[in-house]
């Protein structure tokens, strides 16, 4: 135990100075190390006071002084760390294969108020409903073992983007203007691209690819993809075609746009799923679950995109169109379309699109354990700061876990010991707590 205990320090002192080196003065190497020990360490909140109260119980003050200028204010470049974060476990998750996906997807953290950075009210997955939240963007990369976050940005609202005053109090550099959060995702890929990361297909949310435009971005990149889609999508299904440009009747511009009329138009993806018969559909296992295999029906089809093709002179290419029937639903509740060869296998098609789970399991355990959605700053660059600092947490447990079988808790880090009585400001217990 003592042996694995020493690998482990040494390990995770390397890795703060992989770090350390992308946050440049030395003198921010030690609030970095209590910023990302405090992010791993058990507890309740991981905002700033709280870790440092765990990590420097008698000299809360200054520890807090130190780690909040560290994330609030010093002016360290959060892309390149996670770059560092990214390359760093990498090499834990190709352990257990190569990357299998690059997984977009976003994450809300509910926020009261209206002077944190992006706060609005806006559509929060946590809570389901349209509620006051600020919204980040992120890509994975992962494969059936393991994934991390290797982009992460917030989302700016309009609203915000477009209020001098508020963006100015926030500190929102003066590059950032308003994007949907598509075009934020495919910025971030475009430059995953940049960066030589080993290439995977794109896996999203019907958020994501129902927009023809992101879906059309990524295969400009070169990159397949495999996104959910919304029923009401339109396509021409295998066999069928928009109609040929009009016949040129001799004079005027020679017609190049393709047709459609009355009686010759695509369908809904929805209404071809309810058309397929039931001998289509073959149940496929696609993950081990915590209460068994998890299976559902599934089936693909050939089929031509049809949005606004009425503007092209040529049909869009063909794709697989993936097509889910869970059990004890009435009909199809999920389509996905993929650019992946014809040839691809169709439980690989399966085992891509599900992969996303991943990133929920991610989510989850990044604001569970390593305090993600636990910031207390208002400004643009403590938002991503904190985010990165506790990707970083999660990037290093991550690879550690891809290093033992079976995973076990890391034995070096300990809190302090707390002087009796003690109570860090803000406790419910402290005097003159709110």
């Amino acid at each position: 135990m003592a042996r694995q205990r020493d690998s482990e320090q040494l390990r995770f002192d390397a890795f703060l100075g992989l770090l350390a080196g992308r946050c440049g003065h030395a003198d921010r190497r030690e609030p970095l190390r209590a910023y990302v020990t405090g992010l791993m360490l058990p507890g309740d909140r991981k905002s700033i006071e709280p870790m440092a109260a765990r990590i420097d119980p008698r000299h809360v003050r200054a520890r807090h002084q130190a780690m909040h200028h560290l994330v609030a204010n010093a002016p360290w470049d959060d892309r390149s760390l996670l770059a560092t974060i990214r390359d760093y476990a990498l090499a834990g998750l190709e352990r257990h294969g190569p990357i299998a996906a690059w997984i977009v997807d976003d994450t809300g953290f509910p926020k009261k108020g209206k002077h944190s950075v992006g706060v609005a009210r806006q559509y929060c997955g946590l809570l389901g409903k349209q509620d006051n939240c600020q919204v980040a963007v992120t890509v994975s990369l992962g494969n059936r073992a393991m994934s991390i976050p290797a982009a992460y940005r917030l989302y700016l609202p309009e609203e915000w983007a477009s209020d001098a005053e508020r963006r100015k109090a926030a500190g929102v550099p003066d590059e950032i203007v308003f994007q949907p959060k598509w075009r934020i995702a495919l910025d971030e890929i475009r430059g995953l691209v940049n960066d030589d990361v080993p290439r995977a297909p794109v896996v999203a949310d019907a958020g994501y690819g129902d927009t023809t435009a992101f879906r059309d971005g990524i295969a400009d990149l070169g990159l397949s993809y495999a996104v959910a889609v919304k029923g009401g999508t339109t396509v021409w299904p295998n066999g069928t075609a928009p109609l040929p440009p009009a016949r040129w009747k001799g004079t005027g511009r020679r017609p190049t746009l393709l047709r459609r009329d009355e009686k010759h138009r695509p369908v809904t993806i929805e209404t071809l799923a309810n058309s397929l018969p039931k001998s289509a559909w073959k149940s496929v296992r696609w993950r081990e679950g915590t209460k068994g295999p998890m299976r559902a029906r599934f089936t693909r089809v050939r089929v031509t995109p049809a949005h606004r093709d009425y503007w092209r002179s040529e049909a869009r290419s063909e794709e697989w169109l993936l097509l889910e029937w869970p059990d004890g639903a009435e009909t199809p509740t999920k389509f996905w379309l993929s650019n992946a060869p014809a040839s691809a296998p169709f439980d690989e098609l399966v085992q891509l699109v599900t992969l996303r789970w991943r990133i929920e399991r991610d989510y989850e355990e990044l604001k569970s354990e390593f305090g993600l959605d636990h910031y207390e700053g208002r400004g643009w660059r403590g938002f991503h700061h904190h985010g990165v600092l506790s990707i970083a947490a999660y990037a290093f447990l991550a690879a550690e876990r891809a290093r033992l079988s079976p995973p076990q808790p890391l034995a070096f880090l300990e809190a302090a010991p707390i002087p009796k009585g003690f109570r860090p400001r803000g406790s419910p217990a402290a005097p003159g707590a709110a």
